[in-house]
């Protein structure tokens, strides 16, 4: 199961799950250097999956230019 980093609110990490579930993992849980926009996977452990990662950053870069001035 795989999820993206939201955003922190206090001890916790926010997580999207790509069925779109909300859910709340504890910092203390997250693998070292997890921030905002990493691609978690969800198993016996959390792992960030850099790949995913980076292609979903690429991806998400393509359609910043519509916001800029």
């Amino acid at each position: 199961m795989k999820g993206v980093i939201d955003r922190f609110e206090g001890s916790f990490a926010v997580v999207v799950m790509d069925d779109g579930a909300i859910k709340n993992i504890h910092r203390d849980k997250l693998p070292e250097g997890a921030k905002e926009g990493d691609v978690l996977i969800l198993g016996d452990r959390v792992e960030i999956d850099v790949e995913e990662t980076k292609k979903r950053k690429k991806e998400a870069d393509k359609y910043l230019h519509l916001w800029e001035d």
